[in-house]
């Protein structure tokens, strides 16, 4: 094990993935955080490698997609924030289009998304779309003021929450690891 440290590495427009990065950071205690444009080359002196990004067209953002696939041999925390709703198919396919940029090697030990406010460039822009643009209409726009309300308390909690589970998973791995090498062991031995 790499001493526990984390990395956690973020793109932001609205402020809403940094949130999530500094809670993130927070919870995993021993954690280094950098925006993107300061990424460390090496990330193996880190056991976690969490990546956070906001969505654009249904994927990572254009400075994450470039950086995912340098990203190689890691156990990796994706996160992002959208403006869809949570568990949403865009949503979720986001993350399969992450996970298919990284490097080789990577493993991917849990995902978090959160709702974010839309950047109110994009919301004006989309109020003169198309009438037809599936993402413009009164639908879009309640969905828009849902948003707008987040990342919260509620939110940041739950960041919380998920870090402690991914901590346990890691300690649970790695008894499994250490019970399957002695069993290794003894049966070698012949007992």
């Amino acid at each position: 094990m790499k001493d526990g440290k984390w990395a956690v590495l973020y793109s932001t427009v609205t402020g809403n993935t940094e949130q999530i990065a500094r809670r993130i950071a927070q919870a995993a205690g021993d954690a280094d955080i950098f925006p993107m444009a300061d990424m460390p080359e090496d990330l193996s002196p880190y056991e976690v490698v969490a990546i956070g990004y906001w969505l654009r067209l249904g994927g990572p953002d254009p400075k994450t997609m470039g950086f995912l696939p340098k990203v190689h041999d890691a156990k990796v925390v994706l996160f992002q924030t959208h403006g869809t709703d949570p568990g949403s198919e865009h949503a979720v396919t986001a993350f399969a289009r992450a996970a298919y940029l990284l490097g080789e090697g990577c493993e991917i030990l849990g995902t978090f998304g959160c709702q974010g406010k839309i950047n109110p460039a994009m919301i004006e822009r989309r109020k003169h779309s198309d009438p037809d643009d599936p993402h413009v209409g009164e639908k879009a726009q309640r969905r828009w003021e849902r948003a707008a309300a987040h990342p919260n308390e509620e939110d940041l909690a739950m960041v919380a929450e998920f870090v402690a589970q991914m901590k346990r998973k890691l300690s649970l791995r790695q008894k499994y690891r250490e019970k399957d090498a002695q069993r290794n062991a003894d049966y070698t031995r012949g007992r």
